[in-house]
């Protein structure tokens, strides 16, 4: 099982979500048998995806469909468009969803998507052309009892809806339940979109709290404004925090009395300007630097890997909150802990986003939809059950919050599997 695992989805970043688990699995002595069973993904589909272009030539894309686990319920699990995606990435992507359900205690197990592509170089006719095609090609392996898509990065509540439309019209009517993510006026859920980002800001201000750290003496430094970026930097400025620092892939701005996060939101988003060319609202600064910026809250929110050996020493945060997915490397989270920096997770910092995708696919399939003021509520009570569980778990264990929370989702997804059994 191991050689096939490295031969089959080596990257680096499943290389990492492996070390995570195995760290967690001998910590807690989990049974060899389950150890080496939840090592590798139950199933990964590769897909090619001929579409023709908007000349008139054919174009071929590859595509990927990893489901990790399915012992707790269906998988659940973003689909994104990046011209770096890679079996390796997508499956690291779905394990990590795995424990990331559990964890949020959903009945779900973990599942990732995705298109080597640049949704930026397609015009919207190639996009919706793209995403049929691979709606098409993954039809048989999703479904809502089976495994659910949602967005991610380079996708949108559109890909959604075109996702959607795709496998109603193979089974002859309309399923919304299949995707999450998508339009309101096709079954949607309010809420929806700001979710990863509510999430964020949620487990924050209860780790400032845990630490007796007052919300308006706090600052924040937060990388990346895509969905989640942004929303975390309207809600944590609406809660009272000062946001010092903020970026794009490009650079970003410092401002040490604090940004104007409307109006760099209105700039940014309505009029398209770039967050170099806002030199009136803070002064420049790159991605490396806003990573070692002075301050009590660091959120990366962009990719993986950003925090490493190389510049772990000089991180400058008390709060480290994981929005992104593996944004801090084996060797970097070790250095980290030994400079008792509190760090959240990204399993359950940007959980959010799932759990209001299950939100979501429980009115779809009921039928009944909910008011924004509860699906919001509704998010806290979970995620801020889940921190706790963490925190107390951490304590207990006298370990950090990664492993705690690997350990206690692990559990869950191990007992589930030893309940059912193995077939045949």
């Amino acid at each position: 099982m191991e050689g096939s695992a490295v031969t089959e989805f080596d990257h680096p970043t499943f290389r990492l979500a492996v070390a995570q688990y195995d760290q967690a699995a001998e910590l807690m002595d989990l049974h060899p048998n389950l150890r080496e069973r939840l090592k590798a993904p139950q199933r990964a589909l590769t897909v090619s995806l001929p579409v023709r272009m908007d000349n008139g030539s054919v174009k071929v894309f590859m595509g990927y469909r990893v489901q990790h686990d399915s012992a707790r319920g269906p998988s659940k699990g973003g689909l994104r468009y990046h011209p770096e995606v890679n079996l390796g990435e997508v499956a690291a992507l779905a394990m990590w969803m795995t424990w990331k359900t559990a964890i949020a205690g959903l009945p779900y197990g973990g599942a990732k998507g995705g298109i080597k592509v640049s949704p930026s170089a397609l015009s919207q006719g190639e996009l919706e052309r793209l995403t049929r095609r691979y709606a098409a090609e993954i039809f048989p392996i999703i479904g809502p009892n089976k495994d659910i898509p949602a967005p991610d990065i380079g996708t949108n509540a559109q890909v959604m809806a075109w996702l959607m439309d795709t496998y109603s019209e193979q089974v002859g009517f309309a399923v919304p339940g299949v995707v999450t993510g998508k339009p309101l006026a096709i079954g949607g859920s309010a809420g929806r979109e700001e979710a990863t980002g509510r999430g964020v800001v949620n487990v924050t201000l209860e780790a400032l709290k845990h630490l007796k750290i007052e919300l308006s003496k706090t600052t924040v430094a937060i990388q990346g404004m895509g969905n989640v970026g942004s929303h975390t930097a309207r809600i944590i400025s609406e809660a009272g925090a000062k946001i010092i620092a903020i970026s794009d892939q490009n650079g970003g701005l410092y401002n040490s009395h604090g940004l104007n996060i409307p109006d760099i939101l209105k700039r940014y988003q309505e009029e398209k300007q770039s967050l170099n060319s806002m030199h009136t609202l803070g002064d420049p600064l790159t991605n490396e630097e806003l990573l070692t910026t002075d301050c009590t809250v660091l959120i990366p929110a962009a990719v993986a890997e950003q925090i490493t050996q190389h510049n772990a020493r000089n991180i400058r945060c008390r709060i480290l909150v994981e929005a992104a997915n593996g944004p801090t490397t084996l060797e970097a989270d070790s250095l980290l802990a030994d400079r008792d920096i509190f760090i959240i997770p990204d399993i359950l910092a940007n959980s959010g986003g799932v759990i209001v995708s299950y939100f979501e696919w429980v009115q779809d399939v009921q039928r009944f939809f909910w008011k924004e003021a509860d699906i919001h509520e509704r998010l806290k009570e979970i995620i801020v059950s889940a921190f706790q569980r963490t925190l107390d778990y951490a304590q207990g264990k006298k370990t950090t919050m990664r492993m705690a929370a690997l350990m206690n989702g692990i559990d869950r997804v191990a007992q589930a599997h030893q309940l059912r059994g193995l077939y045949p």
